[in-house]
């Protein structure tokens, strides 16, 4: 089985999860106006707040990580990112190439230095050369 066959299947169980506890909560509140415990608007409202708090929970609590074994599969992954994703990922990639650039920098700084210490240590051994 492929990664995206795999990580497909996740996400429907989670979507069906979702979707069974949306129908149950309705069944419930349904039962609840017929016994006449909550009037019909109020359960249509009630019925609302569940799917919100199940439609949040999901985003939270689903997250579908995708490593492509690829560059076709990177392309796809890039081509369904949304524009403010995108701009995340291209924030994120900055930060590290910076990152990146001081770590260089800060090395050849200190090896510089290694080398000035060993001039200073070699002219101090022996002066007269």
């Amino acid at each position: 089985m492929e990664l995206g066959e795999g990580i497909k299947k996740i996400l429907l169980a989670g979507i069906g999860t979702a979707a069974v506890t949306a129908e149950k909560s309705k069944e419930v509140l349904d039962e609840l106006v017929k016994k006449g415990e909550l009037t019909v608007e109020q359960g249509k409202v009630l019925n609302q707040e569940l799917k919100h708090n199940i439609k949040e929970s999901v985003k939270k609590n689903v997250n579908v990580t995708l490593k492509p074994s690829n560059p076709d599969e990177l392309k796809e992954v890039l081509g369904k990112m949304t524009p403010d994703q995108l701009a995340a990922l291209k924030e994120q990639i900055s930060k590290m190439q910076a990152k990146d650039v001081d770590a260089e920098e800060t090395a050849e700084e200190e090896e510089e230095a290694e080398e000035v210490e060993e001039a200073k240590e070699e002219y101090e051994d022996d002066p007269q050369e």
